[in-house]
């Protein structure tokens, strides 16, 4: 596969997961939709990655922070926390007593918030690829 067809590969499947981040919010599976919302923001940061850089292959990291650094993008500060925020997400299966607080915490209004704000960001990085 080429650079490009790399790059586009993790711009579908980004806007793929959109789709069912939506659906799963539509369906009141906060937890799974935060949890989707988060792959958005890192395939489309995998996305830059490809495009600053000469391997075509991302590294193998879930931490948006680092996906970010690793980039030419120049970002500010409050997409860096909210990115900071994101990650706490990406641990939705993997630590049970971790997920019953963000399950306490993130309900309907919380949750859309959040989803949102990944919208606003998810649209400013399609724009800079």
């Amino acid at each position: 596969m080429t650079k490009d067809e790399h790059l586009l590969h993790w711009v579908k499947t980004a806007t793929s997961d959109w789709k069912a981040t939506e659906e799963l919010y539509k369906a009141k599976c906060y937890m799974q939709s935060l949890f989707w919302a988060h792959l958005v923001l890192e395939k489309l940061l995998k996305a830059h990655w490809i495009k600053d850089n000469e391997g075509n292959t991302p590294p193998k990291m879930h931490n948006l922070l680092y996906l970010a650094e690793k980039t030419k993008l120049e970002l500010p500060q409050e997409t860096l926390d909210f990115f900071f925020l994101m990650n706490q997400f990406q641990l939705e299966g993997r630590y049970p007593d971790y997920l019953q607080d963000i399950f306490r915490k993130y309900k309907l209004v919380q949750t859309k918030k959040v989803l949102d704000q990944v919208n606003t960001h998810r649209k400013c990085l399609l724009k800079k690829l």
